[in-house]
């Protein structure tokens, strides 16, 4: 049977859900169920969240498990009640801070994802806007890119580049590598003066023809040959052109967008 995961939080809940995620993975084996209860900020809250949990765990009769980021002592007490195994995320960090810092820390429900920076959310605006002008080479005129996304149609160029421009306010555009460029083995003349931001995605045929034929099921774009090709000859072109590239058949967006800013020389924090 699958055990039940909580993700409680007085916020979104992202923190605690990809906290949480990172360490499910490392066992392998056990089936989770996931569940994410968001902007638990008030004791009525607290308590209705803690009854579900309490409620599934009889359902089951396993012990559910909550990885809680309510910084609130009080609701996290009240989720507690629920008798699921609790994993508080903060609780190891705020003693030592506390004692080094000589200072108690403030609760403020939902702080980690409030928008208290206007210009750093302006940042991410801005990103985003740019992002989508400029994908699937929709927009070629890159001189404000910070960085450029190549590859095969569908290798994870569009997904990466918005969470570059979400997470990082990173000004990401990406190209689509056509069946022209590659028939040509030639990197479009625009691109040409951008080559120190160009990273290249590749990605395993078998995956990307999954992937397109969700998109385009029956055509000729997602045959397993048209795939084959397409990527045997944009690795080649990659490899002639002396361009960094990473395979995103296992990698997730996240690691993806990792490596292309330690690669880039982009030191961009998250905003």
């Amino acid at each position: 049977m699958k055990r039940m995961v909580f993700y409680i939080s007085d916020g979104t809940g992202i923190t605690a859900e990809t906290i949480g995620h990172s360490v499910l993975t490392q066992f392998d084996g056990i089936e989770f169920e996931t569940t994410r209860i968001p902007f638990v900020d008030s004791p009525e809250k607290a308590q209705l969240a803690a009854d579900r949990v309490r409620s599934e765990g009889e359902r089951s009769g396993q012990r559910p498990i909550v990885i809680n980021t309510a910084v609130d002592a009080d609701l996290s007490a009240i989720i507690a009640s629920s008798g699921a195994l609790m994993l508080d995320v903060f609780a190891p960090f705020i003693l030592p801070l506390e004692e080094e810092l000589g200072t108690k820390r403030q609760s403020r429900v939902g702080k980690a994802h409030g928008m208290v920076d206007f210009a750093e959310y302006e940042a991410r605006i801005n990103a985003t806007n740019y992002t989508l002008s400029h994908d699937d080479g929709i927009d070629l005129n890159y001189g404000d890119a910070d960085l450029i996304l190549i590859g095969v149609s569908r290798s994870g160029k569009t997904p990466t580049c918005l969470y570059l421009a979400l997470q990082f306010g990173v000004k990401a555009a990406n190209y689509p590598l056509t069946p022209d460029d590659l028939e040509l083995q030639e990197m479009p003349v625009k691109l040409a003066p951008y080559r120190n931001k160009m990273f290249a995605l590749t990605i395993d045929p078998v995956r990307l023809q999954q992937v397109r034929q969700n998109r385009k099921p029956g055509s000729r774009y997602a045959t397993i040959e048209q795939c084959r090709w397409e990527v045997t000859a944009a690795e080649k072109l990659i490899r002639r052109e002396n361009l960094p590239v990473l395979s995103t058949t296992h990698t997730s967006i996240e690691e993806i967008a990792s490596k292309v800013l330690q690669t880039l020389g982009l030191n961009r924090h998250l905003l």
